[in-house]
């Protein structure tokens, strides 16, 4: 039995705590010892094999243009307001100097001249998009090689080039570019310490102990540690999206704590009732660390089913955060017990807040498991039992109106759109969105996102000119530069500029208005073959593929909480009514992110300066996270349930008790997760913040309104056929390291409970 295990487990850990505590330091250390020395760093790679961006990308590396590569676009304006580069000799020369010293820096392959154009006449530098034409705002576009011959330092590079010029030169500086989204550093350093004070408050209030609190803190900065630099030396091997060390941090600390707190809360009801702390660091290992090994194993499935999508950097980043959820996991079961034995009789002694609040804390001595758990919890057991009969007597408005509620919050997903948050959404204190917006003003929109079209003639000569004339009078497209020709290859590529921004769905709509009327009808019939690449490409033709494949990725997800609810509880409504359950929590916080994000409600509070598009992976991404996540509460609380109904036999009575001994674990534990996550959703990126809303929005319902009224409700609704299990499907199910049975209450030495016969 896998309760059994657990118990040996847990019971050596907290007999041998700085064992396992040396043991988990030298893991530490060795973890981040081999990011140092292999460790890799993130980068972006938005394709996926068989798109018609990946095809052009394709083509431009065949045709070595250097358009494959990264690039980085330097935006400059005269400090006086009166001067253009048309007539100021002065501004001019900086421009020169300026290009120059770009032009130098390592790895830069080529940069263009708008000094030169100019020199060589105005019109010239307008027509190619170097200087605006009112001659306020010129644009030295840099080229890289690709991706994997660059790192942080290039952008480094650039960076304290422009430090240095900015104090130097009579130009307004600004830069932008692919080469800042790839190699930025991602949001989390300080969202990271802000989740972890506010859990420790959280845990400090819940607890009165300040030992008690440490714990699951201490325990959850060794996981991410080990977690986050195994994810780095993963980097090393392969390329790992920049958006996973954050999400894995994210979804690491809230996990970790919420899975120490399941822990040890179980493990101070042991101490309660006069266990020493060995024994009682083993049974609350068997008893709350089963329902963590299952709830980690649930959220490590669910992300690593976005494979279905086929899009690998969706794959990786899955199997990234997994690897941090995995280590969460291993230190909640070796690690924590490890800190419970070490800790020793203390954590049984509730602390100053503890003393002046145990006369508002009812609760009585009883048999093993039957205390009510004084030293867990800041809320009276006896007021979430008022809570809860309340709800048993009046069912059915409860349920309706909780459904209600949530199917009124989901009603905004009907107009969800995806794609591509451009450097316009970022904060006015980023230099991207400064140069974002200098470059809309002096050359339109467009000119933030351009479009890079890849032609192979395949022998027919008139097939450039086709293109660059139908391409230009599409009336979704503002310029097109001229075309550029491989003579080894005979691939041309045109760089294209439509007339709205990067995130406008209106691009979309010309890309696809490109590919489906305007390069088939300039190729014609021949041989020849055309396809639209570029970043906006990229995300529009990655979305619309997860776009596809999240139905089947959902109905996969379902099938298998299904199951897997169904193996532990013995039961076919239960985990039913929890798979149908957190959709609905799942579609509510859908529903928010698209009011907030794409309608601005509350922008402002999030720091949000523009509406945004959501990004096409998060949908796919939130929910398989989500999903997991919302396992987390099911099966902890139901797991307590299901030991009430098996002992006593009364649905009703399990309901109350089962729902009141986990309440005030759930809700500290959801305080604790909407905390961590609402500290990254005021970070700087959009992405980081439509996660971090996401997350603290769907665990806050779940927590509140799903467990608290319609789980309850439900239930009691449902009656006896809660635990319905036909006798075919009992003798055909498997039994032991899954479901929940007396043998169970045997391994961990509590009474035996009874066998219910099915009805």
């Amino acid at each position: 039995m896998l309760s059994k295990a657990l118990l040996r487990l847990g019971a050596s850990a907290a007999r041998h705590p700085w064992r396992v505590i040396a043991s988990w330091l030298l893991a530490a250390t060795l973890a981040v010892l081999a990011a140092v020395a292999i460790g890799g760093r993130t980068a972006d790679s938005m394709t996926a094999p068989g798109l018609d961006s990946r095809r052009a990308a394709e083509l431009i590396e065949r045709a070595g243009t250097g358009q494959e590569g990264m690039t980085a676009q330097v935006v400059v304006t005269p400090l006086d307001d009166g001067a253009t580069f048309f007539d100021d000799d002065g501004a001019r020369t900086a421009l020169t100097r300026l290009r120059a010293e770009v032009q130098r820096l390592p790895h830069v392959l080529g940069t263009s001249d708008p000094a030169g154009a100019l020199d060589a006449g105005g019109d010239t530098a307008v027509r190619g998009g170097l200087v605006s034409a009112d001659g306020r705002i010129a644009v030295v576009r840099v080229q890289y090689p690709d991706q994997s011959r660059l790192s942080a330092e290039d952008l480094d590079a650039l960076v304290a080039l422009g430090d240095r010029l900015r104090a130097e030169l009579p130009l307004r500086i600004e830069m932008g570019g692919n080469l800042f989204y790839a190699f930025s550093d991602p949001d989390g350093g300080a969202s990271e310490l802000i989740g972890l004070l506010a859990a420790a408050a959280i845990l400090f209030l819940a607890f009165g102990s300040l030992v008690a609190a440490a714990l699951p803190i201490g325990m959850a900065v060794f996981g991410l540690t080990v977690g986050v630099a195994t994810m780095t030396v993963l980097a090393g091997v392969t390329e790992v999206p920049t958006f996973a060390p954050v999400l894995g941090s994210m979804v690491g600390l809230g996990v970790g704590i919420d899975y120490a707190l399941f822990v040890l809360a179980r493990h101070r009801e042991y101490l309660a009732c006069g266990l020493d702390p060995q024994e009682a660091a083993g049974r609350a290992v068997a008893t709350a660390g089963r329902p963590v090994v299952f709830a980690g194993g649930t959220v490590v499935v669910s992300i690593l089913g976005l494979a279905v999508a086929n899009v690998p950097f969706m794959t990786v980043g899955g199997v990234a955060v997994s690897i941090v959820v995995l280590t969460m996991v291993l230190a909640s079961v070796t690690l924590l017990p490890a800190f419970l034995g070490a800790a020793g009789p203390r954590l049984g002694r509730p602390g100053r807040i503890g003393r002046i609040g145990r006369a508002l804390r009812a609760g009585r001595p009883g048999r093993l498991g039957r205390r009510r758990d004084t030293a867990a919890g800041a809320v009276p057991a006896v007021g979430w039992r008022r809570w809860l009969g309340h709800v048993g007597r009046h069912p059915v408005p409860y349920a309706v109106g909780a459904v209600a509620l949530l199917m009124t919050a989901t009603l905004p997903v009907l107009g969800l759109r995806v794609g591509l948050p451009d450097d316009g959404s970022l904060p006015q204190s980023r230099t991207e969105r400064r140069a974002y917006e200098l470059v809309a003003e002096g050359f339109g929109p467009g000119t933030n996102g351009p479009l890079v079209i890849a032609a192979d003639p395949a022998g027919d000569p008139g097939v450039v000119d086709r293109l660059v004339a139908g391409v230009a009078a599409d009336p979704g497209i503002a310029s097109v530069a001229p075309a550029r020709i491989d003579r080894a290859t005979g691939v041309a590529t045109l760089v294209v500029f439509p007339t709205t921004s990067p995130q406008d769905e209106a691009t979309a709509d010309t890309i696809a208005r490109l590919r489906a009327e305007v390069l088939p009808a300039a190729i014609g019939h021949g041989p020849a073959t055309a396809h639209v690449g570029g970043a906006a490409a990229s995300l529009s033709d990655v979305g619309r593929r997860t776009s596809e494949r999240l139905p089947v990725f959902v109905a996969a997800v379902l099938a298998m909480s299904f199951l897997l609810l169904m193996l532990i509880f013995r039961s076919v409504l239960v985990p039913l009514k929890a798979v149908l359950l957190n959709l609905l929590s799942i579609g509510a916080a859908y529903g928010i992110m698209v009011a907030v994000f794409q309608w601005g409600w509350g922008g402002a509070l999030i720091g949000l300066e523009a509406t945004v598009p959501i990004v096409s992976f998060i949908p796919m991404f939130l929910f398989a996270i989500l999903f997991g996540l919302s396992m987390d509460y099911e099966v902890f609380l139901l797991s307590r349930v299901r030991e009430e109904y098996l002992r006593t036999g009364d649905n009703g009575t399990a309901i109350v008790e089962g729902v009141s001994r986990t309440a005030r674990i759930i809700t500290s534990a959801a305080l604790i997760m909407v905390a961590v996550f609402l500290s990254f959703a005021v970070a700087d990126d959009p992405s980081t913040k439509m996660f971090g809303l996401g997350l603290a929005t769907a665990i806050f319902i779940d927590a509140t309104v799903v467990r608290m009224v319609l789980v309850p409700a439900t239930m009691t609704l449902l009656g006896r056929t809660n635990w319905w299990l036909p006798k075919w499907l009992d003798r055909t199910l498997p039994r032991g390291p899954v479901g929940t049975d007396d043998t169970d209450a045997e391994s961990t030495g509590e009474a035996p409970r009874p066998r219910l016969a099915d009805r």
